[in-house]
């Protein structure tokens, strides 16, 4: 009876996530806003986090510990959920540790040791659009060192329409915002180029390895070493209340369940399919930060509305299939 139940659980779980379901339009649109929102919500919660854990912009070890504790939560909450889903416990095998290591390093090391980093010394609607690149990067990572597609004058618009947007963020009347620093916008420009080079991994490592099964563990090998790194450079989390618990609780779901969904995607569609829903990003990263963040003013201003709007145009065009539009 137990095994019938298991197999049925096991069937109901692969009928789901069947790659014709999986490359649909709608169920790619879906839920790839559910993983942009979680995302969105990350720029604004980090800063909340570092609030509530009373962990300063300068305290540069303690914010990589404090990353690596919020990915080794990531890391076993999706193995839990793989091993329930799949009906048997979700384990590596042994010749998918070298993989294991190369998309952790990439996906979670050094693209959240720059993004911490950098989201301390910049505003959480400035990161969103910045990270909102990240469409983009991916797209040319995975043409040119990947070749796992080909860069179309349409793909090179889109990509142009969005560094364009990405870079007038940081202009003033009198020219290039000041305020942007390495350690700061670039920091956060760097952790996109990570990002870019995970989303290609993914797509290559997975027709070896369970998707599920590489999110969760990458997540978890990550954040160990994040953790380790971060005390062993001195960080320390001293200070510890319930609400600080229950965002660190959210922010590890909010990776446990955005990236794993956008693994499976990945897995199952082109790269630049996917990665043009990423223009949702910088969208809810804008309007989760000017709410929760109070950064009202520069979150609705025109330079931030301006570059929002070249985002999504480069989106469009980047998407934009003629033959199919003649059609209907």
């Amino acid at each position: 009876m137990k095994q019938n139940k298991q197999n049925k659980k096991t069937k109901f779980f692969d009928g789901i996530m069947s790659h014709d379901i999986l490359t649909k339009t709608v169920v790619v649109c879906l839920i790839a806003a559910v993983c942009t929102f979680l995302w969105g919500s990350a720029f604004p919660c980090v800063k909340i986090g570092y609030e509530l854990f009373r962990i300063s912009s300068d305290n540069v070890w303690t914010q990589i510990m404090f990353a690596g504790v919020r990915f080794a939560l990531s890391g076993v909450l999706v193995i839990i959920m793989g091993s329930f889903l799949g009906g048997k416990m979700l384990l590596p095998a042994k010749t998918s540790w070298g993989r294991l290591v190369i998309l952790a390093l990439f996906q979670t090391i050094i693209q959240y040791i720059f993004f911490y980093i950098g989201l301390a010394r910049t505003s959480g609607v400035k990161s969103s659009i910045i990270e909102g690149a990240n469409t983009f990067v991916a797209i040319l990572i995975a043409c040119f060192l990947f070749r796992q597609e080909k860069l179309t004058v349409k793909k090179s618009v889109g990509c142009l329409l969005g560094f364009v947007g990405v870079v007038l963020v940081n202009l003033t009347g009198k020219g290039m915002d000041m305020h942007m620093t390495l350690t700061g916008e670039g920091f956060i420009l760097i952790s996109t180029i990570a990002y870019g080079v995970s989303s290609s991994l993914i797509k290559q490592f997975s027709t070896k390895d369970n998707t599920v099964m590489l999110s969760g563990y990458q997540f978890l090998v990550g954040g160990i070493v994040l953790t380790i790194s971060g005390f062993l450079g001195g960080g320390r989390i001293t200070y510890v209340e319930p609400k600080g618990i229950l965002m660190l609780l959210y922010l590890g779901c909010i990776s446990a369940v955005a990236y794993t969904l956008w693994g499976i995607l990945l897995a199952h569609n082109p790269v630049s399919k996917v990665a043009v829903f990423g223009f949702m990003n910088p969208v809810f990263g804008v309007i989760l930060s000017a709410w929760w963040l109070g950064e009202r003013q520069q979150a609705w201003g025109l330079r931030t509305f301006l570059a929002l709007l070249l985002v999504c145009i480069g989106i469009g065009v980047v998407n934009y299939n003629r033959k199919k539009c003649d059609e209907n």
